[in-house]
């Protein structure tokens, strides 16, 4: 089948001589060096198909591949101990790259992969000091101002849970009294203790966002089932039900299935503790 491949993003376009080929694309996986996974690092993943007690909690889950789980280490907490990234490979549980580290005791984890990180390379974890290098990690009180890092605890010591999205990063922007000031993706500039861990670089796969998934069946075998529009629906399943043709929906807010307003509503709880870390609200779409 012929192929067109661009020669700046790791992104295949395929010609479309099929209906399901049109307006797709699929990622190029070059950069992946192990395809079968460290087994003593996989564990089995149950379907739920976002059902709690047999009840759908949560909408449009269910079916896809079958997968394991790859256990990521995000915490890192093996500091001051060498460890060499002996594999980049592919996860499906998520959109970036993951590397497999073995330390020199010879324990081996997985890790989420920074871009830019190479089969062979040492890197180190460290509470002291360590070189500034893609995919070290260290305290933010102890990396340079202007630093773009992920992977980024929010307490001391609970592990990594900022910017562990395919391509997300994270800038330093200040170290002042106890706090680090950041700056999310999505615009957000907030505090966190400075005594917390970071990883230097961004995270891999940063074209994740490009794919074009194209047709339903490839975000079923992604366990993603269909999402209908309220307005396609009748009266008795959906506030926007009912109608002829292509209606408005009738009322002067969107409403969820369950007659909540939609689209626009805040949902971020009130008097959280965090809020006074806040400098600066993300930005508004």
């Amino acid at each position: 089948m012929s192929t067109k491949e661009s020669n700046d993003m790791p992104i295949k376009k395929y010609l479309p001589v099929t209906k399901g080929r049109r307006n797709s694309s699929v990622q190029v996986f070059s950069d992946i060096t192990r395809h079968k996974p460290e087994k003593s690092l996989i564990i089995p993943r149950k379907a739920f198909a976002g059902r709690t007690k047999g009840k759908i909690t949560v909408r449009h889950k269910g079916g896809g591949a079958k997968r394991y789980i790859r256990v990521i280490d995000f915490k890192r907490d093996k500091y001051d101990i060498p460890a060499k990234v002996a594999s980049i490979e592919y996860d499906p549980s998520r959109g970036a790259r993951i590397s497999l580290l073995v330390y020199k005791d010879g324990e081996k984890r997985y890790i989420i992969a920074p871009d830019r990180l190479s089969v062979g390379s040492i890197i180190v974890s460290s509470k002291e000091s360590a070189e500034i290098t893609t995919g070290n990690r260290l305290p933010l009180e102890k990396m340079p101002i202007g630093s773009t890092i992920h992977n980024v605890e929010l307490t001391p010591g609970k592990g990594g849970q900022l910017a562990r999205g395919a391509g997300a990063g994270i800038q330093l922007m200040a170290v002042e009294g106890p706090y680090a000031t950041l700056k999310l993706p999505s615009g957000e500039m907030r505090q966190v203790s400075k005594q917390c861990m970071a990883t230097l670089g961004t995270v891999s796969n940063q074209d994740w966002r490009l794919v074009r998934w194209g047709k339903a069946g490839r975000m079923r075998w992604r366990g993603i089932k269909p999402t209908v529009r309220g307005k396609a629906m009748n009266p008795v399943d959906h506030p926007h039900g009912g109608g002829e043709g292509k209606h408005p929906i009738g009322m002067t807010h969107p409403k969820t299935k369950w007659g909540k307003h939609a689209l626009g509503v805040k949902t971020r709880r009130k008097n959280r503790a965090s809020d006074k870390l806040i400098i600066k609200r993300r930005k508004k779409k």
